[in-house]
């Protein structure tokens, strides 16, 4: 990571509320921060639709085009992925409930409770869609990465906006593309909730 990157990276967790905690300061929460829809300047969704909540399943899947490992690189690729789906496929919002940056960051997209558009009819309105920002067919997320997934669904599970028998699945088991990629989808079926 770059000095600048390394830099804003500490910047924005401290703006997160995680910077060292002083002896008057509230317990750190339990769930892995969340970089809000305000923080990569996203609009506001037009989105209507709900989840019914918890939900049970999880789909992972992968953007498959340029990673990035610093807040500022993820920031931007966070807006492309959204310029992409709301202004070329004319998506009420970004399709993705969640975007996870090498950054080891967690990107608010439509979040907990909004239906996505990231798997097509059958499971858009049962399913959180995850998207790791980067293409996986031949390479691994770092391990950050892969940590800020699975905190976020222990988190997801904690709020009761996942059940706790929620099942991962990767974006190739229920659709027909190569996403989340060949080194991804052999990461997500070593997960103790993946079922294919």
């Amino acid at each position: 990571m770059s000095a600048p990157c390394a830099l804003l990276a500490w910047a924005l967790l401290a703006l997160l509320g995680l910077g060292l905690g002083g002896p008057r300061e509230e317990p750190p929460n339990p769930c892995c921060p969340i970089v809000p829809r305000r923080e990569w300047r996203a609009p506001a969704s037009k989105c209507s639709k709900k989840l019914r909540l918890p939900v049970r399943y999880v789909v992972v899947s992968h953007t498959a085009d340029s990673p990035c490992d610093c807040p500022a690189s993820c920031l931007k690729q966070a807006q492309n992925v959204h310029n992409y789906h709301s202004g070329t496929l004319n998506w009420c919002d970004v399709g993705y409930n969640f975007l996870i940056g090498e950054d080891g960051l967690v990107y608010e997209g439509r979040g907990w409770d909004t239906k996505g558009d990231h798997t097509g009819p059958t499971w858009n309105p049962i399913s959180i869609g995850i998207s790791f920002m980067g293409n996986y067919m031949e390479r691994s997320p770092p391990r950050r990465a892969l940590r800020a997934a699975q905190s976020l669904l222990a988190c997801g599970v904690a709020q009761g906006k996942l059940s706790p028998r929620y099942e991962v699945k990767g974006h190739r088991d229920v659709q027909r593309t190569l996403s989340p990629g060949d080194q991804l989808y052999e990461i997500i079926q070593t997960w103790p909730h993946y079922h294919e």
